[in-house]
């Protein structure tokens, strides 16, 4: 990927490497021609990408095309002003961050209507490894003056510079790839769109469904406690999908499919519901005169990955230490909601000194630290044979006495 500037103080071109996705029985791809799909590499310029103010382009030259333009390479400008790419300064610093970016191509037929020898319409998606950078584009081709050569591939008219021109027409986006929904809690998947044409068109439908072996229902339609803002769609081009009391089986991969018209774009965001552990130890003091067990309970958490760790702290330590004995650990018990439960157990010998902390450690992918929860080694009582022998032998004295 390379940046180049282009003469505005706030704007910048940028260049990806791309991937061309065509049908394969078109082209010849396949084993013997037939079916699939090929792939080949294409250029993709972004032109009049917006600059914050405090980024320089004072190293940056502009965008020059190929001297002599040659038709068998694939590069398609686009300039992205209106509408514009959320968020694209993400890709003006992907290459300096060490970040990878996903940009595929493929031809895109919105109906018969628009078939033209001279003009095509191409989805674009574009992603980049490492942060929250999803987008979607349809591409129109624009009509080249005077051209003379076509490329040899797309077979449409090439500009002087020897690119395809084209203008965005419509963009679907989400700032999230993925979104952590706490069960029983609210949770918005979000999912926005632009488009070139103002007013919207009178037939825009947003459908969420969640991708079932490549099918699923339309969750907004069929789901309880799901809901769509009508009035932001309209307004604000916000399509974003609201759950209430999310529950375990809503976990998935969702799919926001916008359509304006004969053109429609998606974006893809997962859903990972999570619950945090209930950690609580059977004793908060020990009072060892044998051997016994203590336990530790992780309750009611999701998803299903629960570690225990034990360990000790004498009353002369400096650092606790791993709990000498070996523990044992339950099954797993899955609850109703959805949710697991799980044990741990250690035997405690009656030769650990009074003072002694020992501590459960539970981690699970939900929490940022792991849990604590321990218990006290406390000094045995005095043997209640001997309170009962000295307050017979009182009693039986105080008799004695009386009687005299």
């Amino acid at each position: 990927m390379l940046v180049y500037a282009d003469g505005e103080a706030d704007v910048a071109d940028v260049v990806l490497s791309c991937v061309l996705v065509e049908d394969g029985a078109g082209h010849g791809g396949g084993m013997g021609g037939g079916g699939g799909f090929s792939r080949s590499p294409a250029t993709l310029v972004l032109r009049d990408v917006p600059v914050g103010s405090n980024q320089s382009l004072e190293t940056l030259t502009p965008f020059v095309p190929p001297t002599t333009p040659d038709p068998d390479l694939v590069i398609i400008e686009a300039t992205v002003t209106s509408p514009d790419i959320p968020n694209s300064d993400v890709l003006l610093h992907a290459d300096c961050n060490g970040l990878e970016v996903t940009c595929e191509l493929s031809r895109f037929s919105p109906d018969e209507s628009t078939k033209s020898p001279d003009q095509a319409f191409f989805m674009v998606s574009l992603n980049v490894e490492g942060v929250d950078f999803s987008t979607s584009l349809i591409l129109r081709t624009k009509a080249a003056e005077q051209a003379t050569q076509r490329q040899s591939r797309l077979g449409l008219p090439l500009s002087s510079s020897g690119t395809v021109e084209s203008e965005v027409v419509m963009v679907v986006f989400s700032h999230l790839k993925s979104v952590i929904g706490v069960l029983r809690e609210e949770v918005q998947l979000p999912c926005g769109f632009k488009q070139q044409d103002t007013p919207l068109a009178p037939d825009l439908n947003v459908v969420w469904r969640v991708q079932h072996r490549g099918t699923g229902p339309q969750i907004h339609a069929e789901r309880s406690g799901a809901s769509l803002s009508a009035e932001q769609v309209i307004s604000e081009g916000n399509a974003s999908l609201t759950l209430n009391n999310v529950q375990v089986n809503d976990e998935g991969t969702y799919i926001c499919t916008v359509t304006i018209g004969s053109f429609h774009a998606q974006q893809v965001i997962q859903l990972n519901v999570i619950k945090l552990p209930e950690v609580s130890l059977s004793d908060d003091k020990l009072v060892l005169k044998s051997a016994k067990t203590l336990t530790c309970y992780s309750r009611k958490y999701y998803p299903l990955d629960a570690e225990f760790e034990w360990f000790s702290l004498g009353p002369e330590d400096s650092e606790p230490v791993a709990f000498p004995g070996k523990a044992s650990m339950s099954g797993h018990r899955r609850h109703g909601d959805g949710t697991y439960s799980v044990s741990s157990q250690i035997t405690v010998p009656p030769t650990f000194t009074p003072g002694t902390k020992i501590t459960c450690v539970v981690s699970h992918p939900t929490l940022e630290t792991p849990l604590y929860v321990s218990a006290t080694v406390e000094i045995p009582p005095p043997d209640s044979y001997w309170w009962i022998l000295g307050f017979l032998v009182v009693t039986v004295l105080f008799f004695l006495q009386v009687i005299k």
